[in-house]
């Protein structure tokens, strides 16, 4: 099954950018086989919200930056779309701040879901302290292979199920982007890496979240088919061959 951003379409039905195509991402931000944690474990990850609720995860990475996803961000306007940030709680506590320019990639295909990162610029500075903290990008020449990564958010625990209100996280491992290729036909592009383990491989954190190694994010949760499918692992943007758009 394709997963979805449910949410998502419900917002952009009311109101859309013009346009824009309109196939959904096939990743509907489930964590699976995850466990409670906070935000002080994690204090980059933020909710970014769509007319006030809950669509997508995201990262701190500049204190006027946010990193996600661009499927997360392509049907809304600047003024329709915020962040809560501070809060190991979804919808609740820490402090919200407005969205006030979205820089999607330029090359971005909603059909493939090739260089799938978008770069919001906010209305002023995120207040850095002990629940709220910039994440560093993946150095350059990061070999990739073998790495241990961790995704966090606060989608569904499980297909149709509901969301948690505590923040979750779960590690995943490095699947060899020639395999992973592979389980999907040859649909990967290098911006792309994938990530899986068991019970935990197609449906990690919220589309859009971050997934960290060695303190640094290497991805963004983009696409995967099924949900928790040994055979489809969990795909995500690769950070490192999208820094020169980051610029941070």
């Amino acid at each position: 099954m394709f997963k979805i951003v449910l949410v998502a379409v419900l917002f952009a039905l009311a109101v859309a950018r013009p346009n824009i195509q309109s196939r959904l991402p096939r990743l509907d931000g489930k964590i699976v086989g995850g466990h409670d944690v906070t935000i002080e474990e994690y204090p980059y990850q933020i909710s970014l919200q769509g007319y006030g609720s809950h669509i997508c995860g995201g990262s701190i990475i500049a204190t006027h930056l946010i990193l996600t996803a661009a499927h997360c961000t392509i049907k809304f306007y600047p003024e329709n779309l915020s962040i809560r940030y501070g809060t190991s709680i979804r919808g609740e506590g820490g402090s919200e701040m407005q969205v006030n320019y979205i820089h999607e990639h330029d090359f971005y295909n909603p059909m493939t879901f090739d260089f799938d990162v978008s770069v919001l610029t906010l209305t002023s500075h995120v207040k850095l302290h002990e629940k709220a903290q910039i994440i560093g990008m993946v150095p350059t020449g990061t070999l990739q292979g073998g790495r241990s990564a961790v995704v966090t958010g606060w989608g569904h625990l499980s297909s149709g199920g509901s969301p948690p209100s505590q923040l979750q996280a779960v590690e995943v491992q490095e699947v060899a982007w020639e395999e992973c290729n592979k389980s999907y036909g040859g649909k990967l592009t290098d911006t792309m890496i994938c990530f899986m383990d068991s019970q935990k491989d197609a449906c990690q954190g919220d589309s859009g979240g971050p997934l960290v190694s060695d303190g640094a994010q290497i991805g963004i949760v983009s696409w995967g088919y099924g949900c928790a499918d040994p055979n489809y692992p969990g795909v995500y943007s690769h950070v490192e061959k999208l820094k020169d758009f980051i610029d941070v």
